[in-house]
């Protein structure tokens, strides 16, 4: 019998190569939120995979920022970079196809003194698949890689041969986490995680980059959870677009964030959510903080 093998894996890459799609494939659960748009992910995100002889603890971390621009970037490439020195294996994803300069920023973070595997993902949208091994000789020439795995998070393809290769790799014997934790983050997180989404999905492009959620309270009351929760935009302008025409918006923002939780969860979910302005929230160092930013 296997000994029982574990370590940190963070998974990283450029904005939209599907890092966040890949660590739900992984853990088999929503824990990383997901949009087309970037910025979706803002903070490490935890995930742990436990199988029969190994436990995976994967940290999705944001996609790293060119434009460093406000603290809110600068907030999500700290997060990068101190994830990158505290880990024991890397995931470097690229979408299959392409390669560009946002790739090889990433590349220059990688660390030279542990394992680093190259995950290239979305190759079920390669509409010629005989451009793959030219594909790979080029990526490969940046980085020492430990392994090279083609994969599609979206279809599942591959995705266990990438857990067979990263167990390879991973240091410690015996469990870290307890064998059903799927997340070390609190469900007070993953609410307000849920909620962004849905800003995220449901607004399109009308909407800058300039909101995030705070959960003002999270209560339990047997098997129900009752959550209010401030979605904080930058100007008064964005808050009328949150709560749209007759508060159409914000309810179904509310409705679709609600039910998620209660998949979740298991639980009943009474949510309440409203809008606030603090103007400048995302270039403030002090406030980001108070937001739960690193």
């Amino acid at each position: 019998m296997k000994k029982i093998r574990s370590g940190y894996i963070a998974i990283v890459g450029r904005p939209n190569v599907g890092k966040s799609t890949l660590l739900n494939r992984l853990v088999g659960e929503k824990i990383s939120i997901v949009s087309r748009k970037a910025q979706t992910t803002r903070h490490r995100i935890t995930g742990i995979v436990t199988n029969e002889d190994a436990q995976f603890v994967f940290v999705d971390t944001p996609g790293f920022q060119t434009k460093y621009g406000n603290a809110l970037n600068r907030a999500m490439n700290r997060g990068v970079t101190q994830t990158l020195s505290d880990v024991d294996l890397v995931l470097f994803v690229i979408e299959a196809g392409r390669y560009d300069a946002k790739d090889q920023a990433v590349v220059k973070l990688l660390p030279k003194d542990r394992p680093v595997i190259l995950v290239i993902n979305k190759t079920d949208q390669l509409k010629d698949r005989s451009s793959l091994l030219p594909f790979l000789a080029l990526v490969s020439a940046d980085h020492d890689y430990a392994a090279i795995v083609p994969i599609s998070a979206t279809k599942g393809k591959q995705t266990d041969e990438l857990l067979a290769e990263a167990r390879k790799h991973l240091p410690n014997e015996g469990l870290m986490f307890p064998e059903d934790e799927l997340t070390d983050k609190s469900e007070r997180f993953l609410a307000a995680e849920y909620i962004r989404e849905k800003v995220f999905r449901l607004l399109g492009d009308e909407l800058p980059y300039a909101t995030t959620v705070e959960i003002e309270k999270f209560e339990m009351e047997g098997d129900l959870r009752r959550i209010f929760a401030a979605i904080v935009v930058d100007r008064d302008g964005h808050k009328a677009i949150v709560i749209g025409k007759g508060g159409e918006s914000l309810k179904r923002i509310a409705s679709e964030a609600r039910q998620d939780m209660e998949r979740l969860f298991d639980s009943k979910v009474y949510l309440e959510i409203w809008v606030k302005v603090k103007s400048g929230w995302n270039d403030d160092e002090r406030l980001l903080k108070s937001l739960g930013y690193e």
